[in-house]
């Protein structure tokens, strides 16, 4: 093992042995370099003659790059064409940190990490999965997942997904969430995604506080527990009673056993699904700055040895487009639009012909929702006549078919679901 890597792991067993014991053995052994050709190339950086980075430089001292971009791209050289940082860029994480609290007021002056950058949510999965999933490790989900879990934590890093039914009588189903977190021997490590993908629900308040009980019962008993939160969705929420802050916040003071890593970003909050930039924080009841630093160092070297950095234009823009005095004010007017689309389809789904057919899984916020087909009926087939015959594309997960009214006009979600009734229909030859 590295003695870098042996560094960090002695600073994270000192501060919390816990966190130790959660790291898979690649975890264990990733570092990020300070020694080599990045402590060489800082060392070298203001020198009058700098012949250590793996960049193109002009005459002048500014990055090379190709004229036809001047006019395309409205920011400094400097803040496009270098490479950026393996962390991210200093100021967009300091000021998606300083989001984290504004969004989380719950979360009071906890300390927790500083978020490092991923390209995008997905990169954020699997850096998670590399640091702390082993071969044959379980990773707990709900049976409504992301199709994208499997190919990260099983085909990817060969852990075994088991599932738990999400819902029970039309909320969240505590027992099957106990029942699995019960028959873990080892460590446990738990996904949650709020707001869900497929099936658009986050947890009433009520609901968090019992998920997070359920958690805690566990740390109480022993047991080491790391919760991945998938926030891809967070803030999108549309009813009164659900939850609209991240489950982190109850996650990230709860016990010395339970490591809460928030996987968020840009992507779906800020409507920037090609810009791929994402974070990572970590937060443990008296997580200090020292096994903060190691994380972030660990979780640093992970990105590195995998893709090196994120885009720096991506990071750059997004960081311009934070400190606008408009940001706000945008971001409210895109997120109406998506709950005027929520409020359509709830609207439409409320007449009682279509319960002959269907009925919807509980939803209430996000991009999503699923529509659960009556006996009978086949998605797959049904999904089949709607391309051939009523021009309409939908998502097919076993028997259900999820829609994403986020990407459907306001003004065609009416004949969106008229579609699924007349497909459902020529199925059954009526």
């Amino acid at each position: 093992m590295d003695p870098q890597a042996i560094t960090l792991n002695e600073v994270i067993q000192k501060s919390n042995p816990s966190i130790f014991e959660l790291l898979s053995e690649r975890g264990k052994n990733i570092f990020f370099p300070k020694l080599g050709i990045l402590a060489q190339s800082a060392q070298a950086k203001g020198k009058e003659i700098n012949a250590t980075i793996g960049e193109a430089v002009e005459d002048n001292g500014h990055p090379m790059h190709l004229s036809d971009f001047d006019q395309m791209i409205n920011l400094p050289d400097s803040s496009v064409f270098p490479y950026a940082p393996s962390f991210g860029k200093p100021d967009l994480r300091a000021t998606w940190k300083s989001f984290i609290y504004k969004k989380n007021p719950s979360l009071g002056d906890t300390a927790i990490s500083l978020p490092i950058a991923t390209n995008g949510i997905t990169h954020g999965l699997s850096i998670s999965a590399y640091l702390f999933v082993d071969e044959g490790d379980t990773v707990i989900v709900p049976d409504l997942y992301w199709e994208n879990y499997a190919l990260i934590f099983e085909n990817n890093y060969l852990g075994k997904i088991e599932n738990f039914p999400l819902f029970h009588n039309g909320g969240f189903n505590f027992q099957g969430l106990e029942d699995k977190m019960e028959k873990s021997s080892g460590k446990i490590i738990l996904v949650l995604n709020f707001p869900n993908n497929p099936s658009g629900y986050t947890p009433l308040e009520s609901e968090i506080e019992k998920i997070v009980a359920l958690i805690k019962m566990q740390a109480d008993k022993g047991k080491k527990v790391v919760v991945l939160i998938d926030d891809a969705y967070f803030g999108l929420v549309y009813e009164k009673g659900v939850y609209t802050e991240s489950i982190f916040n109850g996650l990230a003071t709860l016990s010395g056993n339970v490591l809460a890593v928030k996987l968020d970003g840009a992507t779906k909050e800020d409507y920037v699904w090609g810009f791929r930039v994402g974070f990572i924080t970590f937060g443990i009841k008296n997580g200090t700055a020292a096994v903060y630093e190691a994380l972030e160092n660990k979780t640093a070297g992970a990105v590195r040895g995998n893709i090196s950095n994120i885009s720096h234009l991506s990071q750059s823009l997004l960081q311009a487009v934070y400190s606008s005095e408009n940001y706000e004010k945008s971001k409210l007017e895109k997120f109406n639009i998506l709950h005027s689309r929520y409020e359509k389809i709830k609207s439409v789904l409320a007449d009682l012909k279509y319960n002959r057919y269907f009925s919807a899984l509980p939803f209430n916020s996000g991009y999503f929702m699923c529509i659960e087909l009556k006996d009978g009926l086949i998605a797959e087939d049904v999904r089949k006549i709607l391309l051939d015959k009523y021009s309409t594309g939908v998502i097919v997960f076993g028997n259900l078919i999820r829609i994403a009214y986020s990407a459907v006009p306001e003004a065609k979600i009416a004949q969106l679901v008229e579609n699924i009734h007349s497909a459902c229909q020529d199925y059954l030859g009526q």
